[in-house]
């Protein structure tokens, strides 16, 4: 595994201007000016961001892809790649920025501890295998490291060193059950896992079950126990869901029946309890294939949700109304590009990053934080079969 960077090398957090991908011409000489007198100011503006990639896959990258963006001119450039982490199609990043941590999406799953930060090369600091195949989610609870197992449709805790490096297994919890949909949904197909805003429940999507599942986490053992199960509707398929920062509703998206469901959630029991759904898509729409719903957010103050639409190649934006209750549709925005696997904003709330796995391209759109809306920032960046963004 090595750190591969075009031309020179990078320390962590810093990179190349990319004010030469802004939006126009025009825009750039009017403020370079003051850009040449603050370059300071400028390189201290860059911020890091990673990109996750099916290696597997023809064309697909051979690693994690290393990127700066700029979030006042909405701009994204490629800095580098950390080679050899294998199929690394979801990332996250631990509370202290330190390490990164990537699920290595094989028929011998495995998650990968990346050590980051510092004004240090991205280093690897090992690899563990999950027990299950395909692992498609990954996320950090405390000391412990959770991720999803799709094809193996269980879940997995590892727990962390002082350094951020991954422990063997503590415990495998396998889902129970099947659907109606005889081609997606012949097994349990663990999708996400979570943890509530409150950190006391861990919350488990199950694609294969039409389930969430509710589990507590032994922290002395490293062993969850589960505490409740929530049913949607037959053959919905849940991929992903998303808490309301009141920590009083949860926003869940169906991959097989195009819906967005909003969910009262307790956070005493941990329990979950759908109700009513929206369309994905605008209404009447007809497509030549099938839509399969992916990534859904929230923008930080709770005001609007996002969901990308694979197949549409959209991003439908909601606007959230009586304290997370009920969801309003706003608008539909082509993603920029085929099949959106995911989105997300930048820390601000201000940018909107979306991977188009088929066509290659990372776009970036404004968001008006007053209307939800979206508006390109500026070009695309071209990479390998991106799936993931993860912006610092």
């Amino acid at each position: 595994m090595g750190l591969v960077l075009p031309g020179r090398a990078y320390a962590e957090g810093a990179a190349p201007d990319v004010r030469a991908a802004g939006p126009a011409a025009d825009d750039r000489s009017a403020e370079s000016s003051s850009d040449d007198r603050s370059a300071g100011a400028a390189a201290a503006a860059l911020r890091t961001a990673y990109i996750g990639t099916y290696t597997a896959q023809p064309g697909g990258g051979t690693g994690i892809g290393l990127a700066a963006y700029r979030p006042d001119r909405g701009t994204l450039a490629s800095t580098g790649l950390l080679e050899g982490v294998a199929n690394p199609s979801y990332l996250a990043v631990a509370p202290d920025r330190r390490t990164l941590y990537a699920v290595n999406e094989q028929a011998e799953g495995a998650v990968t501890a990346v050590r980051i930060g510092g004004g240090r090369p991205a280093e690897v600091l090992g690899t563990r295998p999950t027990g299950g195949a395909d692992p498609c989610h990954v996320s950090v609870h405390g000391r412990f490291l959770l991720s999803a197992n799709y094809t193996g449709g269980n879940i997995a805790v590892h727990p962390l060193g002082r350094d951020g490096a991954l422990g063997e297994v503590s415990d495998l919890v396998r889902h129970q059950g099947s659907g109606p949909d005889p081609e997606r949904q012949e097994g349990p197909h663990a999708h996400q896992v979570v943890t509530d805003p409150a950190g006391r429940f861990l919350l488990a999507v199950d694609l294969g079950t039409d389930s969430v599942h509710t589990y507590r986490l032994d922290e002395r053992k490293g062993t969850l126990r589960e505490s409740g199960r929530a049913a949607t509707r037959p053959g919905a398929g849940p991929r992903h869901l998303v808490f309301h920062p009141s920590g009083r509703h949860v926003y869940l998206v169906n991959e097989l029946d195009s819906t967005l469901v909003v969910c009262a959630y307790d956070p005493r029991t941990g329990m979950l309890t759908p109700g009513n759904s929206q369309p994905t898509l605008p209404r009447g729409t007809v497509l030549d294939e099938r839509n399969y719903p992916a990534g859904v957010i929230i923008s930080p103050d709770g005001r609007f949700v996002y969901v990308s639409n694979r197949g549409h190649n959209s991003i439908v934006v909601f606007a959230v109304r009586r304290g997370g209750a009920e969801l309003h549709p706003v608008s539909h925005t082509p993603s920029g590009g085929s099949y959106p696997r995911h989105i997300v904003l930048d820390p601000t709330g201000r940018l909107l990053f979306a991977s188009n796995q088929k066509s290659g391209r990372v776009t970036i759109f404004r968001v008006d934080r007053a209307t939800g809306r979206l508006r390109l920032a500026g070009p695309a960046l071209e990479a390998p079969v991106p799936v993931c963004v993860l912006p610092l």
